[in-house]
């Protein structure tokens, strides 16, 4: 069945035979009315197929997943404020963690916790910055779900009420004529119904990247804890031992061997937030004010509301999966995008140098490390959805030069010193450091510079002071 709206906006005979069977002498429809004509709809005692509804959301055909859409598409009528309710986005992502759940042997969980207490100890001897104070976890693919979800749902709540905004907009422009005007309520229930699109959508990247992350800094941004405003001083770690095996599968490397080295590198990642206190915040606050600026391709919804046929999802799921629906950046959002890949990059590159340095007695360490490389530079299926469905790409480009920037510090000035350039956002290098290192390790390494006329000033000042307190002989 196809559902395109007609040029005079007329409403289908059945969905026309409905209303007046409900609405007596022409009076208008009531809201509780017109909620309970949306489920009869819901429900496929209508001209549209629910199935093709699920299909044009990117679900596929599964029936479990469909009577979901179904259920969640109801609640979303029952909301009164039009907010997005973010519970079916973890619903709808744990379910489908769940589908793929294979429950992780004593044994395992014993070495993966063997191994995260011996890459505590190698990362001591390679990096200076201090060891966490709370024990790692070990966590299922549903743990993971609802431990990132709150830093999910801050990183995408922008796009989602700006996609939510629109698509309301656009459903109230195209609907019929009929319906115009007596539905009280009608903005809030088409943006409740939006939003419950987008929070599943949300739901269905989610699920997808806990079958692909092996652990809690994999995607390389710090997603435990409780968002930006989160307290990160203690630091968090997590392995995934149910990926950890996924990702072994089909390498020549014994798995014990990636266990330890995912573990330090996860260990690295946790410590470094834990000791530069300032950088998670600044991380997801730059995520957030970038994405709060996007703006919807108003004119590709209008085509796509005006040409909409349940049945050929193809331009809708092009559209989205194209990334269409999101203009282009504006030149600020761009340049923020491009500081905050910068930001990335030295993150990842110095886990990588800290990495390589407490993992030289591992024999595979260089086999998996570039199995890693790879990985990251390709991404998983998880991860090019999230980019698509927020216009946020995860995977830096510069992530080589900032990690041979890092291995030129730590040859030059040691790892302590190079750590303590985490300790305030001013000392870290910057995007002209990675593209110009040896200015950057020459001022690293040279002498002091002469202080200016105010530093001058500022010194005799207290030189003057410090004179005058001395007892006179």
């Amino acid at each position: 069945m196809s559902f395109k709206p007609r040029s005079n906006h007329s409403v289908s005979s059945a969905t026309r035979d409905s209303v007046n069977g409900m609405a007596t002498d022409g009076e208008p429809l009531g809201e509780d009315e017109f909620r309970e004509l949306m489920r009869e709809f819901l429900a496929g005692n209508s001209d549209i197929d629910p199935a093709d509804l699920a299909r044009a959301a990117g679900l596929g055909a599964d029936p479990a997943l469909i009577q979901q859409l179904i259920g969640q598409f109801q609640s979303a009528l029952q909301n009164t404020d039009g907010e997005i309710n973010w519970n079916l986005a973890r619903d709808h992502a744990t379910a489908f963690a769940e589908r793929s759940r294979q429950p992780s042997l004593p044994a395992e969980r014993e070495s993966l916790a063997q191994a995260l207490h011996v890459a505590a100890l190698w990362l001591d001897e390679a990096t200076s910055v201090g060891p966490l104070t709370t024990e790692p976890k070990l966590m299922s693919r549903t743990e993971w779900v609802t431990s990132t979800l709150p830093v999910w749902t801050q990183l995408a709540e922008p796009v989602a009420h700006s996609i939510a905004d629109a698509l309301t907009a656009v459903l109230q422009e195209h609907a019929p004529e009929e319906l115009s005007g007596m539905i009280p309520g009608a903005s809030t229930m088409f943006r409740s119904v939006a939003g419950t699109l987008f929070a599943m959508q949300l739901g269905q990247v989610m699920g997808q990247l806990s079958t692909e992350v092996v652990s809690g800094g994999d995607i390389g941004i710090p997603l435990l804890g409780d968002g930006p405003s989160g307290d990160a001083a203690t630091g968090q770690a997590a392995i995934l031992p149910q990926n950890i095996a996924a990702f072994g599968e089909g390498l020549d490397i014994p798995i014990d061997q990636i266990a330890l080295y995912m573990s330090v590198r996860e260990l690295a990642h946790a410590r470094l937030f834990r000791h530069a206190r300032w950088l998670r915040l600044q991380v997801l606050t730059s995520i957030t004010g970038i994405m709060s600026g996007t703006r919807i391709n108003e004119q590709l919804l209008e085509e796509i509301a005006e040409n909409f046929d349940p049945t050929d999802t193809e331009s809708l799921q092009a559209a989205v999966r194209d990334g269409r629906l999101l203009q282009p950046r504006t030149e600020t959002q761009q340049s923020a995008s491009t500081r905050l890949e910068t930001t990335l990059a030295l993150i990842e590159g110095w886990v990588d140098v800290v990495t390589a340095h407490a993992t030289t007695r591992l024999p595979s360490a260089n086999a998996i490390a570039e199995t890693v490389r790879r990985r990251r530079a390709s991404g998983g299926p998880g991860e090019s959805a999230f980019a698509t469905l927020v216009q946020l790409e995860l995977r830096p480009r510069r992530l080589r030069e900032a990690a041979t920037l890092w291995q030129q510090i730590t040859d030059a000035v040691g790892a302590e010193a190079r750590d303590a350039l985490w300790s305030h956002p001013d000392l870290v290098p910057t995007a002209d450091d990675i593209d110009n290192p040896d200015a950057f390790l020459a001022r690293l390494t040279g002498p002091a510079p002469e202080p200016d006329d105010i530093d001058q000033a500022i010194s005799e000042l207290l030189d003057d002071v410090d004179g005058e307190d001395r007892p006179r002989e």
